[in-house]
Order: structure tokens, then sequence, then C-alpha cells
């Protein structure tokens, strides 16, 4: 059955508590499916997102004001239709090896690394055409100590075997889902990864943000919500707060500030909450997941690029703060440089000059105009009406803004530091320690080098101990992070080791379609520049057409569709 509140009115406290009530008596039959079970429930969601892509792109495009024809319309057919549908594709590939073989099958050989530690192969996966889909990159896992090859089974599908597989299985966990209000796809792979992952019934209350989607979303997961495995409910902090604190509940994911997390978590900020901090007595009492903001750095390594390289990064740059209005908790936020690289001048121009050309955007956000006040320093023109200019923050001291630095913004500004340092060598050591120890999160970051860098082994040395010295969780290599979100295989999520007391960007995480336990960092690897331009430039004239071939690749993997993907990428 539909939820009851579908129209978008806020759930009323009664039917929260029927939603539960309903989840309750469902949480037992949820747990007792069978990967077979599991995987018809998958493959007719996937048919539901099909079935409902043109209206759902359609409404988030009329609600962030983007014109019908703009290229911009490419950036909500990925991060919706496209981003779930991919995931649901990977998800039933492993679940059919869990069913046939009882782990998923991996995308390739686990090897050691040279710090001595195992990596996995996360991309391309094996499947989705992903090796030509995804030429230019590669993802690799890196994981913790006490991985090893003789043990990684042990890491695979971890809620699928042992007591998973007993006849006498425990009734499944009640998980509130706190859906994101900025990216669409979020509150459908985070119940997704909650349900088919770690085996929860999940009530989702969306973000009145993007609560326009809820009729949308209640069709693509109609197979869940008639089976009595989810229900949906609408509201404000009210709605949430009455849904995470209902004693049937067991567990909440958030997704959204570290204000958020710490109001929903410890209580409103004051003396009791600091309190609480230290005696470790969360006002949630229950298990807590999320994902949370991140001030995401870009660390550009000095050297000979050339004007073509210069300008792809920079446009690069450019595209990972305007996507989505710079309304991600991936968008780049600081630009490290060493101050005494001989480009940099050059290379900040590029970045000004891209972001001048790019269309200003609405800022359809809550109190976007006030954030951008605040981290600016600008006062917006009276006239606006909401549409902010793309602001780069250039020189800015790396010891004041702590609000730039400390904060993340979640609006169209960004800022950046360079730092002095002797040598090169001496600055990668300092960038990394600044981005670790002064800007706020865990949840990713950029590394860009010059060409050839990587063919001296002495610089090659120097970047993996970079690598694994960031205490991010995702990391990309001369592109932007934002597309391992986009990839699904890797985990998406804070940096391990975060605490409900200081949870920087995150507990758990998402996405990781292997089901991969055990992962300390996902690094994502790419060419300086390539052909075709990518369609995440906000230049490329042809980007919807684009995201819509990879969308009826995912929608039926063939020869055909590759074909269709190549001549519209080729077109761009």
């Amino acid at each position: 059955m539909p939820s009851e509140s579908s129209s978008g009115k806020p759930t009323s406290a009664g039917d929260i508590g029927r939603f539960l009530a309903e989840l309750d008596r469902s949480r037992r039959r949820f747990a007792e499916t069978s990967v077979r079970e599991r995987i018809s429930l998958a493959q007719r969601c996937a048919d539901g997102v099909v079935a409902v892509a043109g209206e759902w792109v359609d409404l988030a495009c009329e609600a962030k004001a983007i014109p019908p024809g703009s290229p911009t319309r490419a950036e909500e057919v990925f991060v919706g239709p496209v981003a779930t549908l991919r995931y649901l594709r990977l998800l039933t590939h492993s679940l059919r090896g869990i069913e046939t073989k009882g782990i998923p099958q991996l995308a390739g050989k686990a090897y050691t690394g040279p710090d001595g530690r195992l990596r996995v192969p996360l991309l391309p996966t094996g499947v989705l055409y992903d090796r030509i889909a995804f030429l230019p990159f590669r993802v690799t896992a890196w994981m913790r100590d006490g991985v090893r090859i003789e043990n990684l089974d042990e890491h695979l599908a971890v809620h699928y075997r042992g007591e998973a597989k007993s006849p006498a299985r425990k009734p499944a966990k009640i998980t509130v889902v706190l859906g994101a209000g900025n990216v669409s796809a979020i509150p459908l792979t985070d119940t997704f990864t909650k349900m088919f992952h770690e085996g929860s019934v999940v009530l989702l209350k969306l973000s009145p943000v993007n609560d326009y989607l809820g009729s949308v979303f209640e069709r693509a997961m109609q197979p869940l919500i008639e089976a009595g495995y989810l229900r949906i409910a609408y509201g404000a902090a009210e709605t949430g707060a009455e849904a995470v604190n209902h004693p049937l509940v067991d567990e909440v994911h958030i997704t959204g500030s570290i204000q958020s997390h710490d109001a929903i978590v410890w209580g409103p900020p004051g003396v009791e909450r600091d309190q609480r901090k230290l005696t470790n007595r969360p006002l949630l009492d229950k298990t807590v997941t999320s994902e949370l903001g991140n001030v995401s750095p870009w660390i550009f390594i000095p050297g000979g690029y050339s004007k073509r390289q210069l300008a792809f990064q920079a446009e690069n740059v450019a595209a990972s703060i305007v996507n989505n209005v710079s309304f991600n908790c991936v968008a780049t936020k600081v630009i490290i440089t060493w101050k005494q690289w001989p480009l940099r001048a050059e290379f900040l121009d590029r970045v000004d000059r891209s972001l001048a050309r790019t269309p200003k955007r609405f800022s359809y956000y809550p109190g976007a105009v006030d954030r951008f006040r605040r981290y600016s320093g600008i006062e917006p023109p009276a006239n606006s009406g909401g549409y902010l200019p793309w602001t780069l923050l250039r020189d800015v001291p790396p010891d004041d803004n702590p609000h730039l630095l400390g904060e993340e913004s979640f609006v169209c500004v960004a800022a950046e530091v360079a730092l002095d340092a002797p040598t090169p060598e001496a600055f990668l050591g300092k960038a990394v320690e600044f981005a670790n120890e002064r800007l706020a999160g865990t949840l990713c970051a950029a590394v860009t080098h010059p060409a050839g860098y990587r063919s001296s082994k002495a610089n090659e040395s120097l970047l993996q101990s970079c690598l694994g010295n960031l205490r991010y969780n995702a990391i990309a290599i001369n592109h932007w992070p934002g597309l391992m979100y986009a990839m699904m295989s890797p985990p998406w999520g804070g940096f391990s080791g975060s605490t409900l007391a200081d949870a920087q960007s995150g507990i758990g995480a998402v996405h990781n379609t292997f089901l991969l336990e055990g992962i300390e960092k996902s690094v994502l690897e790419g060419p300086v520049t390539f052909f075709p331009k990518p369609p995440w430039f906000p230049t490329h004239a042809g980007a919807e057409r684009v995201a819509w071939a990879y969308f009826h690749l995912y929608r039926r993997p063939a020869w055909a569709n590759v074909a269709r993907l190549l001549i519209a990428s080729l077109r761009g």
C-alpha cells in the first residue's frame, strides 16, 4: 500500500506510530526472505525507477528552476535515476553472486600495495560495460590492517553469513532513514543500503526540500511498500523527532549537516549537550549511522602543466563548485596550492574564467543567501532573486577564516589557500597535514599531479605516502571525488574512526555494492586530461543526451546502448 501521506503533507504522530507498527509486524518476514526474493525485489524496484525517470527529472528541474533545454538538466538525470538504477543493477549482480557462490564476485584480483596492505579493485566492476563507460578510470579499495587475501572472503556480504543464514533468524531491525534534500538519489540508495546490505525494514522520512518527489519515490519503491518492508513519511524536524525517538525504532541513519546530527543525537546546543557529550549519554540512545558534511579539499601538486592541462583542470574544479549550485557535501571548498608555484596565478585565473562563463543558478536550498553572506563576506545584490554569484576567494590566510575552513558552507563559495614551503615535496606533506588537521570533515578529497609525475619512483613514493596519510574516505586523483558517489561500487561515508561525540563526516557507509567490509579508503585514479569532454563539465552542450544514454545502458545493458553512449559522448 502507498504511504497515506503521499501528498507531501506532514505525517501525523499517529501515522508514524501506525507505520512503525506495520514494519514491526513485517520485520521477521523480511529477515526470512531468501536471496532470490531480494533479487526479485531489487529488480522490480529497478523497473519502477525506469517507469518514473522522466517525471522524476522534470519535477527536480522545475523545483530547482532549471529551464527546459538547459545542459544543467543532465545533473538531475545523473544524480537521480541514473545513479539509482546503476546501484540496483550492481546490487543485483552481487546478490546473484551470493545466491550462487555465497559471496559477491569482485571486480578483479586483490593485491598487496606498496604499504603492505591489501588493495581490492572496485571499478571497473566487470558488469554494465564499465570498461568502456568508465574507460579512463579505476577505483581501488585500500583495506585496513588485518584484512588479507587469505581472509578477504570473511569481509564480503557479512549480513548474509552466519546467523543471517540460520533458520532461527532474528527479526530485522527497524531503521529510520532521514532523507537528504539536495541530491535525489540519496534517500533511495540510503534506504536500499539499509535494507539489502544490513537487513533492516525502513521508515524513510523525506526532507521538506525535495518531498515533491514523494509520489515518484513511492512508485519506484512500490514493491517494498506493498510487501510491508518500507514506509515513507513527510514533514519537518518535528516529524523526524517523532520517528527517531519511537520505542520501536532500533537504528537511525542521518544524511545532513553535523549540526543536524548533533541536535538529533545530543540535543540543542548548550550546557546540557556539553555535559551529555562529556559523560557519553546521548539523548538518542539508539544505533546511529550517518553521512555528514565536508570542507572538501583539492590539492594541486606544483609542476609543469601544459595550457591544455591547466584549462582542463580549471574547468574540472569549477564543475565541482557549480554542480547542484554547490549544495553538495562533495563540492570543492578549499583549493590548496604551493605559494611559490609559477603557474598558480594562471591556474586560478582560469578557474575564475570558468566560473564567470557559467550562468548563475537559483539557490534553491533554504538559508543559502545568509550562508553566502557569512562565508564570503560579500553582500549579495538586493535584486539577486536568489541567483548568487560563483565565488572563489583567493589567497585566504591559512590561519584565519575559521568559518570557511572549519564549517561546511553548503553554498557557492570556495577558497584558495596558498601554503608556503621550501620545496614542492615539502608542500605536499604540509598540504596533507593542513587538510587533515585544519579542514572539517573526512568524506572526500582530490589531488592533481602533472602528467608524467608518477614516472619518477621518488614522486610515486611521495604520492603513495600522501594518499596513505590523507584521512578521507574517498580520494580522487586528477578528478572530482563526486564521481565516486555516482559510481556506487565504492563505499560513501566518513573516514573510519568517527564517534557520536565527534562524528566528522559520519559513521558507517552506504553504496558499496560489493558489500565489502574492512575498507579504510577508496582511491580513484584517472588521467590529467581526457577526451571526450566530461559530461559533468558545465560547457558540455550535450550533457543531458549523454546522461540519458547512461540511463538507457543501465535500463538494458547491451552493445546497442554502449554504441548509443559512445555516439552521445563524442557529439558533446
